[in-house]
């Protein structure tokens, strides 16, 4: 039964979880578009906000701790100059999810998660 079990497992142990979640958080930093399955954007939107919204304030404490979270020291770099200062006056809600058409391999719903 999974009474009260919020988080999404993704069939994988907690390890390879939280390596998909960085490197996927990495890539939307990176690349400011990506095209993922919904499931996934959607796990993986509200991490990037809380990192967008460290980044708005540049300080060692928040870069180190972009610095523990991102495997890619470029998606730290871009977050702290490019999308942090972008970003400033607004409160939040930095990303969009939008939904485009199954994969035909397997028919997973596919979506797509862009800053706004």
């Amino acid at each position: 039964m999974r009474h009260r079990s919020k988080k999404i497992t993704f069939s994988r142990a907690s390890a390879p979880r939280k390596a998909l979640f960085q490197n996927l958080a990495a890539q939307v930093i990176l690349y400011e578009k990506i095209t993922t399955t919904l499931a996934k954007a959607k796990a993986v939107k509200p991490i990037v906000e809380k990192l967008i919204t460290k980044s708005k304030v540049d300080n060692l404490s928040n870069r180190r701790r972009l610095l523990s979270y991102l495997p890619i020291k470029g998606a730290v770099k871009k977050a702290f100059e490019v999308l942090g200062p972008r970003y400033q006056e607004r409160k939040g809600g930095y990303l969009r999810i939008t939904k485009i058409s199954n994969r035909h391999g397997d028919g997973a719903p596919m979506a797509q998660i862009e800053f706004v």
